[in-house]
């Protein structure tokens, strides 16, 4: 077989800069319908008939989480904060998962009419649904108009799927929806609100055109970034972009309080952006790691791994530095699936490595020129990060069928299922079996 392709420009932009497996890739397109990528959360969570929490099944189809939550909040006249849900989801996915609403009665459901979006009571609690519930998500994905014969594709898939069990799983690489598909800007300004520069945070942002979206968005962003006018920039804003038009209007009520800008966002939101750019360091140290040829499921001397927690996932809390006594020990446990190597999630006082993978750590720091003390954002309230550790392996047992592709005959189909745990993306998973462009391998409405 031929030797894979590098990863595509929006990839490597991200930190992603290698492929873990050796084959060509499928190539192929996902999405095309909603129901071909089925995303399906796991929990241990059991509801009781009493509690001040209204626990409901929701099922949505191509919804933003929060666009969603927030729609909710307006109909049932409520506070966002009375929401809870364990894990933001895709938005072009069919998708299933429990939410909280405090104090609800079922009845007041009936209110929300929102098209492709079915909420159903299943019971109540005194614990709200949070990210501590979320144990991971199962996944059934398709993959259609692969222009290469099913006995090649089939052939294809079985190498690549004997590579990712060899290595243990694949990459834990953050995905391009950490960063934004059509616009991967969310880890810049995340680093300039890291520098100090909160004013060019808010301005890349609101303001920064970029190729992958409307006409009508690039010019209006233009406009403001060529004018500061942002009342103006009100009356061109599309109002989709509304994240942007809320730091806007924060901006005509108190010209130069960029910081105010981001409060006018909801907490999550705004801790997105820091997070985006730790993201994106992440995933430097971890291209590095691959590039020396360094395996993701064998540890050396001065690295961090991280122990499973009660409910079998890795609890990057729960952490030990490897040395020559324990490296034999270790190993087991990695091998045994008790333990993985971890990798660094930086901010003001992450635990760094020794050995090898210190210095790849170190390198991406001075390269990037990163000053961890600017991870505590004294600028903007609540933004602040101690960065911590994070597995470097995905663990991945999966289901594969390669068909026909029954949409359009000329084509090959590969059907996927696996379950992933929190915090792991189903596109870091698709990426070593089709290998192409995330901009662009998403189906496109003619």
């Amino acid at each position: 077989m031929t030797t894979p392709p590098s990863p595509p420009k929006i990839e490597q932009n991200t930190g992603i800069t290698v492929y873990a497996t050796t084959t060509p890739g499928t190539g192929g397109t996902i999405r095309q319908v909603p129901e071909d990528f089925i995303v399906q959360e796991l929990t241990n969570r059991e509801e009781q008939d009493l509690g001040k929490y209204l626990i409901c099944t929701l099922e949505k189809k191509n919804w933003d989480t929060h666009h969603l939550v927030r729609d909710i909040s307006r109909i049932l006249h409520i506070s966002q904060q009375r929401i809870g849900w364990a894990g933001t989801k895709d938005k072009q996915a069919l998708t299933t998962q429990k939410i909280s609403i405090y104090d609800m009665d079922p009845g007041e459901l009936e209110r929300i009419r929102l098209r492709d979006v079915t909420i159903t009571a299943m019971g109540r609690s005194n614990k709200k649904v949070s990210l501590g519930d979320l144990w991971g998500n199962r996944f059934k994905i398709i993959v259609r108009q692969i222009a290469q014969p099913v006995d090649e594709v089939d052939a294809m898939v079985g190498l690549t799927t004997s590579q990712t069990k060899a290595m243990g799983g694949v990459p834990n690489f953050f995905g391009i929806q950490r960063f934004g598909i059509q616009r991967p800007i969310t880890h810049i300004v995340g680093r300039k609100l890291v520098e100090g520069d909160i004013e060019g945070a808010a301005l890349e942002y609101i303001a920064r055109p970029y190729p992958g979206e409307s006409e009508k968005a690039r010019q209006a962003r233009q406009y403001v970034l060529d004018t500061l006018d942002f009342k103006g920039g009100l009356g061109k804003f599309p109002l989709y972009l509304r994240y942007e038009r809320a730091m806007m209007s924060k901006l005509v009520e108190k010209p130069g309080d960029y910081a105010g800008a981001f409060i006018a966002l909801s907490p999550n939101l705004r801790k997105m952006f820091v997070h985006a750019y730790q993201s994106y360091l992440f995933n430097l140290i971890l291209s590095r790691r691959l590039e020396r040829g360094l395996p993701i499921n064998k540890a050396f001397p001065g690295d961090i791994v991280c122990f499973k927690n009660a409910a079998g996932l890795p609890d990057p809390t729960r952490i030990q530095n490897v040395d020559e006594d324990t490296l034999d020990g270790i190993n087991n446990l990695l091998q045994r699936g008790r333990a993985f190597v971890t990798g660094p999630i930086i901010g003001y006082e992450t635990p760094m490595s020794g050995g090898l993978f210190r210095e790849i750590e170190q390198a991406v720091i001075e390269e990037e020129q990163v000053d961890t003390e600017g991870f505590r954002i004294p600028a903007v309230p609540g933004l602040a990060s101690k960065g911590l550790r994070r597995e470097i392996v995905i663990p991945v047992n999966l289901e594969c069928k390669v068909t026909e592709d029954k949409l359009n005959k000329e084509f090959t189909a590969v059907e996927l299922e696996f379950d992933l745990p929190r915090g792991a993306y189903a596109t870091t998973v698709l990426r070593e079996y089709m290998k192409s462009d995330p901009a662009t391998n998403q189906f496109q409405k003619g």
